[in-house]
């Protein structure tokens, strides 16, 4: 029995049962008549199940492709969810624009975008990193970086990253032009859509990954190729399924919990929901440091963050326009122009530390820090001040709050430039083995 237990197939038929509840329930169609704690509670394990699956079915194929480009399917199917909430609220302003509900929907599309980017990056990079210092602490790895004290302890990333570093930080530096026109308009989606298939590009012509896998992915990858490629196709399918139709209602569930407590709607829209929504990302990104892959990890959080800064950024304009009838620039006040600068202001101080290829305890509780200090003020404001008086506070917290991040990762990369330089190095010698790679198969 207990020979059956440690057999790779057992984890995945476990993984699968946590999932059978929520497939009951959707094909039924009973989730209506359950309890918002039931329905939270079937989509949460149907997630964390889901989860699972992405993430073997992302290791199994790095048997066949380059592990950036698994981990970026990876990243697509694990964010779907919040594609779809912001397209939704982009199709909402767009049928209803020239009103009040088609101008509170183009702001929700913004604040549930720039809410997603933040806490991937406030909760999913702090968070991660510090899972995999403690991890590496128990397990006395080697690669953990001794300084001089137990804050300066600092996780080493590959550098096969620097492609990703890169383009994020590209796209993060135009991400600051975006409020200056008045909302996101074509230029906006061509740029930032045309940034992700570049990177694309490169990283699909890359050299197909050597590392060794245990469990699940090692168990898949002894079979067939064609076998292979159906077990990685059906396990995407399903964790895809899964992930689209679960995340919805498990955040639709937290909100309700939420408001129960007296929490306001919009923060509930701007943070609970996306927070749901990143849910297995996080997950699929803690389960590869537990098996001591800190660098997939941080490679998986990265391009995750550069899809929804550049392909869901540049969408939204196109959704916006089918639902309008004619191109249209979806536009938002001020208050979210504040907000596209201060996700981009974190995300600028988010690349300073990872630049030169590590992250220590105090960079990744700075980040965590940050974070959720302006969250909590903000909180603070909308609950103890007149919504015009909190308005206005709040815009000011967050131009506050981007000086901050901008003056700090202006220091870092002051005292990085070599770094930025490798960046740009590695990088230019990865698009140089990509042409030769795609220039060998298109002679063969």
């Amino acid at each position: 029995m207990s020979s059956l237990l440690r057999h790779p197939l057992a984890a995945v038929v476990g993984a699968v049962f946590l999932t059978l509840a929520w497939v009951v329930v959707w094909a039924t169609n009973v989730q209506h008549a359950l309890g918002t704690l039931a329905v939270v509670g079937v989509s949460g394990l149907a997630i964390l199940g889901a989860s699972f699956l992405l993430a073997w079915g992302a290791e199994t194929a790095e048997k066949d492709v380059p592990r950036a480009f698994a981990l970026a399917v990876l990243a697509v199917l694990a964010v779907a969810p919040e594609y779809a909430v912001d397209a939704y609220f982009a199709w909402t302003a767009g049928a209803n624009a020239g009103t009040e509900a088609g101008r509170e929907a183009a702001n929700l599309a913004v604040a549930n975008m720039t809410g997603a980017n933040r806490i991937l990056i406030g909760l999913g990079w702090s968070g991660i990193a510090l899972f995999s210092i403690h991890k590496a602490r128990q397990r006395d790895d080697v690669r953990l970086i001794e300084r001089n004290s137990p804050l300066g302890d600092a996780i080493p990333l590959d550098r096969d990253i620097a492609t990703e570093i890169l383009f994020l930080f590209c796209a993060t530096v135009y991400a600051f032009l975006i409020p200056f026109n008045g909302g996101i308009d074509a230029i906006d989606s061509i740029v930032l859509v045309s940034l992700y298939a570049i990177y694309i590009a490169i990283i699909i012509q890359g050299e197909v990954s050597a590392e060794e896998h245990v469990g699940v992915p090692a168990y898949f990858q002894r079979r067939s190729r064609l076998i292979r490629i159906l077990i990685v196709l059906t396990l995407f399918c399903y964790s895809g399924f899964l992930i689209f139709t679960a995340v919805e209602p498990f955040a639709h569930g937290l909100e309700n919990l939420g408001l129960q407590f007296g929490i306001p709607p919009f923060f509930m829209l701007q943070w609970v929901a996306p927070l749901a929504s990143e849910s297995p990302e996080l997950i699929v990104t803690a389960y590869l440091v537990n098996k001591a892959r800190s660098t997939a990890a941080f490679n998986a959080l990265i391009s995750s963050k550069l899809n929804q800064w550049t392909l869901l950024i540049g969408t939204l304009v196109v959704v916006y326009s089918l639902a309008l009838g004619q191109y249209g620039v979806l536009p938002f006040d001020s208050k979210q122009a504040a907000e596209i600068w201060l996700t981009a202001a974190q995300s600028l101080f988010a690349i300073s530390v990872l630049i030169n290829f590590r992250i220590s305890v105090r960079e990744a509780v700075t980040i965590l820090v940050l974070f959720s200090s302006q969250v909590l003020a903000e909180f603070v404001l909308l609950q103890t001040l007149p919504s015009a008086q909190s308005a206005t506070y709040s815009y000011w917290l967050l131009i506050a709050y981007s000086v901050l991040y901008v003056l700090l990762a202006l220091v870092l990369f002051s005292k990085r430039y070599a770094s930025l330089r490798e960046v740009l190095r590695l990088t230019a010698a990865k698009v140089r083995r990509a042409r030769v790679h795609g220039a060998e198969e298109s002679q063969d």
